[in-house]
């Protein structure tokens, strides 16, 4: 299910809209022949005997149910594809695309063969030049008129069929629109009245005794109510649209990225439509590029890169603290269990140290293997650094032991480090060089051997706040492998 109307119910309305535009203006034709003839043509006057009412009867119920069966069959090989969520095919699309140009052309081929079917009735020169006139002016009518009545249907179809055609131009631009409708229903109406006044003062065609009022009149109420018909045709396939992207918009401005606008309009304002999902999809590619590149370099790094002008940015010194987190015997991990085995202690491992490291705002600068090297105070300067790497480092300890076949070393050190990016222009990594990085690593590889399995540097300890400090107790000066100072350690006070 779709939830999509049937194609039935598609074809249906459409084609009630189209055939009471066509037999709205009809009607308000009639009015203004059979006013003229009445009032002014003595010529035409033929046109109102009983013969020819039943002959206009007959072409306009010919037209209308030739116009009701085309509308139908034009619609719901579209409206089938619609209805069932599918993809149509290329055929498809540009007839769908193209629903308003064939409206226009139906309305009008059924007004040419009924003006041709009453001229051919009554062949005198004056009622055929008043059945052709009014039947141009029919034509025009209708074809605005059915658009109004239509567009409601035809839209959505629009839309679906235009997803992979964006920005396609196939229909008058909204320029070509007023000029239209101002000629229409302004100039063309003006100069009828106008030729009508001329007509009776030269006596040509009217009797200069004959009265004009009437048919100018109906003329008017004609003009009018078409205008207004017209205008809201117009006005409508100008203000839904830019509503719609307006709406959107907004929600674009309140961070809700992702809802496009239906491209139904075939025409710059169509390429608005295009253009703003085309931005909606950038959005969306760019928010999708943060987050995978936040998975692999931490989402303030992602940030940091994203914002920054330049990509040469180098880094600066900074006052850091470094939490170090190394497995125990890995390999031998490895080669006693399956690889799916493996993969799911490491994966439970990282999982439990990257929660814990985000919890206390700090940044897991890379994965070396089984080992994990945290960051406090960059790429964001914290001033609690020290005590923030502190907390962590117990909440590991808690956390790690309730992992089973996993055994760790944890190591806190602080100082001042390198913090940046280094590499090549083509691809860079940040991170974090001096000293303490490296005092981290080794205090990691000690605490192997200590039964809480953490030892903390005293550059540390003492740049911790007094509450986190009061959990930790001196364990005593070492030598760590690789360095030439001592090193003055604590542990965590067990609880």
């Amino acid at each position: 299910m779709t939830g999509r109307p049937s194609a039935a119910s598609i074809a249906g309305r459409y084609t009630a809209g189209l055939v009471f535009a066509h037999l709205m203006t009809t009607a308000e034709v009639v009015a203004i022949v059979v006013s003229l003839c009445a009032e002014t043509f003595s010529g035409a006057r033929s046109l109102l005997n009983r013969d020819e009412l039943i002959w206009l009867i007959v072409v306009v119920v010919i037209g209308t149910a030739f116009t009701a069966v085309m509308a139908y069959r034009g619609i719901i090989g579209t409206a089938k594809w619609y209805a069932a969520g599918l993809v149509p095919d290329d055929a498809q699309r540009h007839t769908a695309i193209d629903i308003s140009r064939w409206q226009s052309g139906l309305v009008i081929v059924v007004w040419v063969f009924s003006a041709a079917a009453l001229m051919a009735a009554n062949r005198q020169a004056v009622p055929a030049i008043l059945i052709a006139l009014a039947s141009m002016f029919g034509a025009l009518s209708t074809v605005s008129t059915s658009l109004l009545f239509t567009q409601k249907v035809s839209r959505p179809l629009v839309a679906a069929a235009s997803r992979d055609q964006l920005g396609r131009t196939t229909a008058p631009g909204v320029l070509a629109r007023l000029v239209a409708m101002w000629v229409i229903n302004s100039a063309l109406p003006s100069l009828v009245i106008a030729v009508l006044v001329i007509c009776r003062h030269t006596g040509w065609l009217i009797p200069e005794t004959a009265s004009v009022d009437i048919p100018v009149v109906v003329l008017a109420v004609v003009s009018v109510a078409l205008g207004l018909r017209a205008l809201i045709v117009v006005s409508l396939s100008i203000s839904d649209p830019i509503r719609d992207v307006v709406e959107a918009m907004a929600e674009v401005e309140q961070g809700i990225i992702g809802r496009t606008v239906p491209v139904y309009e075939q025409s710059e304002i169509g390429r608005l439509q295009a253009g703003f999902n085309r931005m909606v999809a950038g959005l969306l590619e760019r928010d999708r590029i943060r987050e995978v590149f936040g998975h692999h370099v931490g989402s303030d790094v992602a940030r940091l890169a994203m914002a920054s002008e330049t990509s040469d940015t180098t880094g600066d010194v900074r006052d850091v603290a470094i939490l170090f987190i190394d497995l125990v015997e890995s390999t031998r991990m490895a080669a006693t269990l399956r690889p799916q085995e493996t993969a799911e202690v490491l994966n439970d491992f990282f999982r439990i140290v990257v929660a814990a490291v985000d919890e206390h705002g700090g940044f897991i600068n890379k994965f070396q293997g089984d080992a994990a090297l945290a960051v406090y105070g960059a790429p964001l300067q914290s001033a609690g650094a020290a005590t923030d790497a502190l907390t962590t480092a117990r909440a590991l300890g808690i956390a790690l032991r309730q992992l089973p076949v996993v055994e760790f070393g944890i190591g806190v050190s602080a100082g001042s480090v390198f913090a940046g990016k280094i590499g090549a222009e083509n691809r860079y990594e940040y991170t974090v060089i001096g000293d303490p990085v490296n005092e981290a690593a080794r205090l990691a590889d000690a605490a192997k051997q200590e039964s809480g399995r953490i030892l903390a540097a005293g550059a540390v300890i003492e740049r911790g706040s007094d509450t986190e400090c009061a959990r930790w107790r001196p364990a005593g000066i070492r030598m760590l492998r690789g360095r030439t100072k001592l090193t003055h350690t604590s542990v965590p006070i067990e609880e």
